[in-house]
């Protein structure tokens, strides 16, 4: 982590408490009201239920400061992305998607927006870059992709976005702000679902959008009041909290993961793996220069669609469960949603439980795996 990171990472504890008046609770209140007092004039003052919140707005504080720029809270990641879409786009635009990134996004643009006269073109990351973008609107990044964790470099992607007059789009959640910073990288607008690490505790469902450009985050905030796309304050709160120990987590999987990596990549059950941080992956140099860690996710191939059930299922330490970034380890084969991988592959998400302890459930599992 840097220093910078560092500092982001001390301030984020003491945003709210610089507010505080004396005599008000430390911790954040849940604010639930779909109204305000309202005399007179409204404007410049909180006015309506589905236009404000004092407690996403604090959540919004915390994702802005971890962001660097304003930041934007909606009730899941999809609706950050389709915030993002549904108010750039219009009837003759072209996007171009990853072939290999977070399948919904394709489902949402085929189903949808493609009625709208939209149209959208398909690249897998490992190829994202060899071809210009001109003619797009919007490019829509993800990287490390989701879930075969292939990187594109973020810095060139931006340049070609630029030269073609087009909108650099990036999906950052597998590693969150403390991992890589598309924003930095140049990226237009970069969107996340806090449902996985930022939260952590898997308990709720949240997404945002941040952008240092105005006129871009007016539209997709009209487009959240319009369409009603809000988050909820409860879920918020949870958000709230859970960002207040991100750091600590995701340094705590980080560096489980880079421990498990070798060591399962040299198990006999694992006929290949996945991971930037491993010298191997082809695009490991890219990862060093461009994320700050290689994040918490592992995919690992086994012999079978048996034997990566088997291995889930058998394992004390691993949930079997969709979705990842939570304090417990997670796994599934994900072929079983239609992902183009091996029916073997599982996605291992690490989770907070002590490293060696970990280790050994998995190892356990993996040697049960064999037979």
């Amino acid at each position: 982590m840097t220093d910078q990171d560092s500092r982001r990472a001390a301030e984020l504890l003491h945003l709210r408490h610089r507010t505080l008046a004396k005599g008000a609770p430390v911790s954040l209140p849940i604010t639930t009201t779909s109204m305000f007092n309202l005399p007179g004039d409204p404007a410049a003052f909180a006015q309506y239920g589905r236009f404000d919140n004092p407690t996403w707005e604090a959540t919004e504080q915390l994702l802005g400061h971890l962001e660097d720029a304003p930041a934007l809270a909606f009730p899941s990641g999809m609706a950050a992305i389709a915030a993002t879409l549904f108010s750039l786009l219009e009837a003759g635009d072209r996007i171009l998607l990853p072939s290999d990134g977070y399948y919904t996004t394709r489902i949402l643009s085929e189903r949808f927006l493609t009625r709208l006269g939209v149209t959208f073109d398909l690249r897998p990351t490992a190829q994202f870059l060899d071809s210009d973008f001109e003619g797009y609107r919007v490019v829509f990044a993800e990287t490390p992709s989701n879930p075969s964790l292939d990187i594109c470099d973020l810095e060139h992607a931006a340049r070609l976005a630029k030269q073609a007059g087009t909108l650099l789009v990036v999906d950052n959640t597998t590693m969150t702000p403390f991992g890589q910073r598309p924003l930095d990288l140049g990226a237009d607008i970069v969107v996340a679902a806090d449902t996985k690490a930022p939260n952590g505790h898997s308990d709720a469902l949240f997404g945002h959008v941040a952008t240092r450009d105005e006129a871009l985050m007016q539209s997709m905030r009209d487009w959240r009041k319009l369409s009603g796309s809000i988050p909820g304050p409860f879920e918020a709160w949870l958000v709230h909290r859970g960002l207040e120990t991100l750091e600590l987590r995701f340094e705590r999987m980080c560096d489980t993961a880079e421990t498990l990596a070798p060591r399962l990549a040299a198990h006999a059950a694992v006929r290949s793996l996945v991971y930037p941080g491993l010298p191997e992956h082809p695009d490991h140099a890219l990862a060093v220069r461009q994320m700050r860690r290689f994040g918490f996710l592992i995919g690992l191939t086994l012999a079978s669609q048996e034997a990566a059930d088997r291995f889930i299922e058998s394992c004390s330490l691993i949930l079997p469960a969709t979705s990842f970034g939570g304090v417990h380890s997670s796994a599934e084969r994900r072929a079983r949603w239609g992902d183009v991988v091996d029916p073997g592959f599982v996605r291992l998400s690490v989770g907070c439980e002590p490293c060696e302890e970990l280790w050994t459930a998995i190892e356990a599992a993996l040697d049960e795996a064999v037979i």
